[in-house]
């Protein structure tokens, strides 16, 4: 398969993930966007090197957790800074539903974030619905490990 049509595949089906992993790791929105562009640009740079032995989810669910990591540690050596809110019109139907769906979901992410980084990354890949295994294949460590996180 060509690489343009494997990278192509790992938008469309892995893309809400993608978002996922880097907002769990960025706070500010528009630096999550950022991440989600290195991600993407990491998975393009490793897709020649992709062989196969494991699933395309798990691979991208590993390059988009090591991005996320990178990112955090670089953004740690940065001097702290204050950015202005922007008002952000509403995508359209009920404000309402839409106002409680983005309130749980911001309190879903803000909880995971206060987790320890071991428990915040098994977390977040077990919201994605991987399994122990393949989380453990993600991470570099046991099945057992992953449990117990």
């Amino acid at each position: 398969m060509k690489r343009e049509q494997v990278f192509d595949d790992i938008t469309r089906e892995y893309g809400a993930m993608i978002k996922r992993i880097a907002m769990s790791y960025e706070a500010n929105p528009h630096l999550a966007e950022d991440l989600v562009q290195e991600i993407y640009a990491a998975i393009w740079r490793a897709l020649p090197s992709f062989r196969g032995d494991a699933a395309l989810r798990t691979f991208t669910a590993r390059i988009a957790t090591n991005r996320a990591i990178t990112h955090v540690s670089r953004a740690l050596k940065l001097p702290p800074s204050a950015e202005l809110e922007e008002q952000i019109p509403s995508p359209g139907g009920d404000p309402e539903s839409h106002a409680i769906a983005h309130d749980q979901k911001a309190k879903l992410i803000l909880s995971v974030r206060s987790l320890p980084l071991a428990y915040r990354q098994v977390t977040m890949l077990t919201l994605e619905g991987l399994t122990p295994r393949e989380i453990a294949e993600i991470l570099g460590i046991t099945a057992n490990a992953v449990a117990i996180r």
